[in-house]
């Protein structure tokens, strides 16, 4: 009879769960690093206002915000926007890239 603690194929379930924890973990390593390096960037591209703004955003719509995001890194490589962006500017960046709200009236009769 083979012991609990020497059974292959009980070892190979376990190395393949320490595998896939390591690569998990190399992943959120991975993504976390990414983070911080948008972090930093956006530091430069926009001014204190422009950042509280693009949190104040990120509070309300995350996936709004991180898409905001990447079209100002990709403006900012392109060379189409100067550093660093103001308050101001943001904002015309915003009514740019975010879809026009429709208003709906109710008159009632």
């Amino acid at each position: 009879m083979v012991s609990p603690m020497e059974d292959p194929e009980l070892e190979a379930i376990r190395q393949k769960k320490l595998q896939a924890l390591q690569q998990q973990q190399e992943q959120e390593s991975e993504r976390a690093q990414f983070e911080e390096q948008k972090k930093a960037l956006m530091r430069q591209l926009l001014d204190i206002k422009a950042r509280e703004r693009l949190e104040n955003i990120r509070l309300a719509k995350p996936d709004v915000a991180s898409a905001v995001e990447q079209q100002l890194l990709a403006l900012a490589q392109s060379g189409r926007v100067q550093v660093p962006i103001d308050d101001k500017m943001f904002v015309q960046i915003l009514e740019k890239l975010l879809p026009q709200k429709r208003e709906i009236k109710i008159t009632r009769r």
